[in-house]
């Protein structure tokens, strides 16, 4: 089990460190905050290779972290002798297999007596002159020559690796690129080798040799009996056709999955990311310890994502840790939102102490964008659509913008309460303001049931009751009937005390749209003054 993952110098992170849980953590952030990047270090510090391929075969440029090569080249010019940039993606490990035990040791950045995992990228001293003569070109590129660095792979013990030990099982899941020109993908391959006991692939290679052998035997025979005839000429030896019996012809690279009756590449890509998913998790326990799943959203119909989610949480068990990144509130609520990683920059957000009642409440209302309360940095909480309108008309009167213009993400709550929604903000340490109707309760009443999850920067408005019980009679009181009457449009004949309650939605959208001057109650006055 991985219990804390360490990032220095890898691509989006600078100084990143998060201490995973040890089932499942469900990893979210706006677009490139840095979600797939973890997955890839971790994989690359578990197995030294990135999609199959060793990590030196594969360094290049952008791997490196893009402030740390613009500060080195900036106080290179002033001093030569300015440490180069270098990668550093460690994996601290806890568990009592001696496969794992063997990697125990202090070499690691926060010198932890424990066992580990870590893929370091430096400068390679065997070519110090051609990089100073890099460096030392006037018209080189401010891009680092990787040429001239390496890749190395060891644990903690400070002894090298050569191969991902057989306890530290990875199973790679990206189900945005299922498609390969092979049939299957690296990962998929190395998924599906893992059921094979050595024995067993033994006499499958085998059999495939002695197919192919007889190939050439049997149809190939009379082709060449025609290809020899006139072909000596050509060559002293025999000119013909055999099937290949080399390393590049392995039966892996030949045999490939079905589904039903078709194969695995030709079946639709998400029925090729459920079966992935399934296969991963079904691996013998030494296999696949840690479970990487780039979006399990993509290409799936709700119907389909509810059964892949369900697979997971039946397959998912304390020998397995899970790493799920997704764009999906579906996901994040159906899994667990105590499971999740928020990630900002080189920080993360957590919600391990969020309570039971209300992880099982967004479980059970999953279709709830929940990501929008999560990756909100400051954000307004309304009843209704009505509500969400008229604090923008509010707050542009005031501003002469819309809240979204500032970083303000106005949310209705579609009938979440408003209790469960603060706490996950409280955990988050948000800034939110919250306007609620008193439907006829008092304000302070309100208030006080809400207290122990509001602060300087979470804020409760509620309707004052001597204006009325909800959003329209206030509005109405504060306007008057006769300037509201011209504020929606009505004709003389309409009454708008009797016919904004019965036109909720299309009021406050003549308001949002109104040339008139609209004067707002004093709780969303407060609210708007809030982000002042």
């Amino acid at each position: 089990m991985i219990t804390k993952v360490v990032i220095h110098g890898y691509r989006k992170f600078r100084h990143f460190s998060v201490d995973p849980d040890p089932t499942m953590n469900i990893i979210i952030g706006d677009n490139e905050a840095g979600k797939s990047t973890l997955l890839e270090a971790i994989a690359l510090a578990l197995s030294g290779r990135i999609d199959g391929r060793w990590a030196n075969d594969e360094l290049n440029p952008y791997w490196f972290n893009a402030r740390d090569v613009r500060d080195y080249f900036a106080a290179y010019a002033q001093n030569p002798k300015t440490p180069t940039p270098s990668i550093s993606i460690e994996l601290y490990l806890d568990s009592n297999d001696p496969d794992v035990q063997r990697m125990r040791g202090i070499h690691n950045s926060l010198r932890n007596d424990c066992p580990g995992t870590k893929l370091e990228v430096v400068r390679n001293p065997d070519y110090d002159e051609e990089f100073a003569a890099y460096m030392a070109d006037p018209n080189r590129p401010n891009v680092l020559p990787t040429e001239y660095f390496e890749a190395t792979w060891k644990d903690f013990n400070d002894i090298p690796l050569r191969r991902r030990p057989t306890a530290l099982g990875l199973s790679v899941i990206d189900s945005r690129t299922i498609r390969s020109k092979s049939g299957v993908d690296y990962h998929t391959r190395e998924i599906l080798s893992s059921f094979l006991e050595p024995k067993e692939r033994a006499a499958i290679s085998v059999a495939h040799r002695k197919s192919r052998y007889e190939m050439t035997t049997s149809v190939l025979n009379s082709l060449n009996d025609k290809i020899r005839e006139g072909s000596e000429a050509l060559h002293d030896a025999p000119i013909g056709l055999t099937m290949d019996q080399s390393a590049r012809a392995s039966w892996e690279s030949g045999v490939v999955p079905q589904v039903g009756e078709v194969p695995f590449v030709m079946a639709g890509q998400g029925q090729q990311a459920s079966i992935k998913v399934a296969l991963a998790m079904k691996r013998r326990a030494e296999s696949a310890r840690t479970v990487l799943i780039e979006e399990p959203e993509t290409n799936l119909a709700y119907s389909r994502l509810q059964k892949l989610l369900n697979r997971v949480e039946v397959l998912a068990g304390e020998s397995q840790q899970l790493f799920i990144t997704t764009h999906s509130s579906f996901v994040l609520n159906r899994l667990g939102l105590n499971k999740l990683i928020c990630l900002h920059g080189d920080a993360t957000s957590r919600l391990t102490d969020l309570g039971d009642g209300t992880v099982s409440y967004f479980k059970h209302l999953s279709g709830y964008d929940t990501l929008r309360l999560v990756l909100a940095s400051r954000l307004v909480l309304v009843e209704g659509p009505s509500d969400e309108m008229i604090f923008k008309r509010g707050y542009f009167d005031k501003y002469r913008k819309y809240p979204e213009s500032d970083g303000i993400d106005v949310i209705s709550m579609n009938g979440i309460t408003f209790k469960r929604a603060l706490e996950l903000c409280a955990r988050l340490d948000r800034d939110v303001v919250a306007l609620q109707d008193n439907d006829g309760t008092p304000a302070a009443e309100i208030i006080g049931e809400l207290s122990e999850y509001t602060s300087e920067i979470r804020q409760i408005y509620v309707g004052v009751s001597t204006l009325g019980k909800t959003l329209e009679p206030q509005l109405i009181q504060v306007n008057g009937v006769e300037k509201m009457r011209k504020i929606l449009g009505l004709r003389a004949q309409d009454n708008p005390e009797t016919w904004m309650p019965n036109h909720k939605t299309e009021g406050a959208l003549r308001i949002l749209q109104s040339q008139e001057t609209v004067v707002m109650p004093p709780y969303i006055q407060q609210a708007i003054e809030h982000f002042a």
